[in-house]
């Protein structure tokens, strides 16, 4: 018999793990609060429930995969939510990019229910998800990990324990500091290339080779080179998951200097309209940049 699983919230990231589930061989069940988004996943004949308890009712395996830590806190903590309404001895998986604190807090509150709790933030985007080949950071219990493990793999190229529910909410928002500071450095550096004279592709061939490169250069660049700037990771989420770090630094009194100065220049981006763009839509700024006035 197939395991059943409930996956809440249906966005990039939440659908194309439901996918790669269902194609795996499990019983998933989707739901996202945006009635929206609801109706267009239906239309594709994608598994939808109407509503949260719907979609959690005989499922004890669940997923979430929220845009921030005010919807993970409505959906996880509220009296409608998935604390109150999850199936007796479920385990659910936080797959979020949110801070440790909520984490910690969500986690405490389903633990006194008796739910069991990984927190699990992925490295990757939606090609990632779809293909099960994102990176996964996971923090919690050894037995809730074990107890998760189908699906982890099914998920994931590979996993790292990071200890206790919350800490791998940490790592992943230092992961993204070092990601975003990359991809920034990486656009204003290509984009004085090319207003030097040389030629884009040119540029991307000895730069993909050399010392600077990073993942994201390789991965995120060929497809701006086209002027192609669809979402793999959006701008403005990339702006919230610095602000995140930003605070978890000053709750902990460590200076954040340089991510602050990636995060105002991303917010400046999303002022100027590239709001929905993916990150590297950067490049595009700092060329418009450049433009003499005519």
């Amino acid at each position: 018999m197939k395991e059943r699983v409930a996956v809440i919230g249906m966005g990039q990231m939440g659908a194309g793990m439901a996918a790669r589930l269902f194609e795996t061989g499990f019983d998933v069940l989707g739901y996202d609060v945006n009635p929206a988004r609801r109706q267009e996943l239906a239309e594709r004949q994608v598994a939808v429930a109407d509503t949260l308890a719907e979609a959690l009712a005989g499922r004890r395996l669940v997923l979430t995969s929220l845009p921030d830590p005010a919807a993970a806190r409505a959906a996880w903590l509220g009296p409608e939510g998935l604390i109150a309404k999850a199936e007796p001895g479920s385990l659910i998986l936080e797959l979020s990019t949110i801070d440790p604190a909520t984490m910690r807090e969500i986690g405490a509150a389903a633990a006194a229910r008796g739910l069991a709790v990984v927190d699990c933030p992925v490295s990757g985007g939606p090609a990632e998800a779809r293909s099960g080949q994102m990176v996964l950071i996971v923090g919690g219990e050894e037995a809730d990990i074990a107890r998760a493990e189908p699906v982890l793999q099914q998920l994931g190229s590979s996993w790292s324990h990071t200890g206790p529910v919350g800490t791998a909410k940490a790592v992943k928002l230092v992961n993204n500091m070092m990601s975003l500071g990359n991809v920034l450095v990486a656009c204003e550096a290509f984009a004085l290339g090319e207003a030097a004279g040389v030629a884009p592709d040119k540029l991307y061939q000895v730069l993909s080779m050399s010392g600077g490169r990073s993942f994201h250069f390789t991965k995120r660049f060929p497809k701006a080179l086209k002027d192609d700037f669809e979402p793999g990771f959006k701008m403005e989420l990339g702006e919230k998951d610095l602000a995140l770090a930003i605070d978890m630094g000053r709750a902990f009194r460590q200076p954040t200097p340089t991510a602050s100065l990636v995060r105002e220049v991303m917010a400046m981006a999303l002022a100027q309209g590239y709001r929905g763009k993916d990150i590297v839509a950067l490049l595009e700024m700092y060329r418009r940049l450049s433009e003499k006035p005519a």
